[in-house]
């Protein structure tokens, strides 16, 4: 199969018409045969790896098996003794990782479009390096079968009794909350139905934004309740739970990113990092853990 040339000032830039075979290269790091191309217009020599995410990486064995560890509940300094390998190479292959995993994610709402009919919604809190410097993830799930629909994060200010503490060590910071809640329903507007149910706790930020974004569909706010000590914190102490499925998936993503347990050293340095780690997640669990 043709590839299109990747040269951009090339009058047959993407196009096959003037692509012909120019051999094979041995790449040495996953045994294989690469075909080799060449545009006959503009003479660009380029191969069937050019354009690949992965294109000049050099341990491309160990993406998969990196990519499944991440997603189940182990560290980046762990991941790379198993897979001996340097941790800056886990940190490089992250963000890789996660570029990979929302080509995908993208692709499955854009499978997904106009068919959720019930959709659940809310914020997990975790910590950026300290207590005093909280973080939200703002996250929504198709409460009929649990697939994580996205996730965002931003920063809050802290609350409580390190409120005031907070204040001193690192001065006013900026509350991004608005800002993750609008994202997330920018990326998953279009995969909702316009009269679909919509539900949440009685935040008082969200039935702003769920006017704004779904002004059509049924929406409905309930108590929060009392976390119960299984699911980190996360699943309820009551018979029945309305926002179940939401806090079942919070508790997952407890469970499974090492970085959100709670009462854990391994805290998350850069939110950029927490947002491609919940990424790769989302794809893993979307892909493996859903009933197809």
């Amino acid at each position: 199969m043709k590839h299109g040339c990747p040269n951009i000032d090339c009058l047959f830039y993407h196009k096959d018409d003037h692509v012909i075979k120019d051999g094979t290269y041995y790449r040495r790091d996953d045994a294989r045969f690469i075909k080799r191309y060449k545009c006959k217009h503009c003479g660009r020599k380029f191969s069937s790896a050019t354009n690949n995410l992965a294109c000049h990486q050099k341990k491309r064995r160990i993406n998969i098996k990196l990519n499944e560890l991440l997603a189940s509940g182990i560290s980046m300094r762990r991941s790379a003794m198993l897979l001996n390998v340097h941790r800056m190479t886990v940190k490089r292959k992250l963000i890789y990782l996660a570029k990979k995993a929302r080509l995908f994610q993208q692709k499955r709402l854009n499978n997904l479009s106009n068919q959720i009919a019930h959709m659940q919604f809310d914020d997990l809190v975790t910590i950026e390096h300290t207590k005093m410097k909280p973080l939200t993830v703002t996250l929504a799930v198709d409460a009929k079968n649990r697939t994580l629909l996205g996730a965002e994060v931003g920063q809050i200010p802290a609350f409580g009794h390190l409120a005031e503490k907070s204040r001193r060590k690192y001065g006013p910071r900026e509350s991004q909350h608005k800002d993750t809640i609008k994202r997330l329903f920018e990326t998953i507007q279009n995969v909702i139905k316009k009269d679909a149910l919509i539900e949440s706790d009685e935040h008082h930020l969200y039935p702003q934004f769920v006017k704004s974004f779904f002004p059509t569909a049924n929406y409905k706010q309930f108590k929060g309740e009392r976390g119960c000590v299984a699911g980190q914190g996360e699943l309820k102490k009551v018979c029945f739970d309305p926002l179940f499925m939401l806090n079942h998936s919070c508790a997952m993503l407890r469970a499974n990113i090492n970085r959100l347990i709670r009462k854990t050293w391994c805290t998350t340095k850069d939110p950029k990092s927490l947002k491609d780690h919940l990424d790769i997640y989302i794809e893993f669990h979307n892909r493996y853990l859903i009933p197809a």
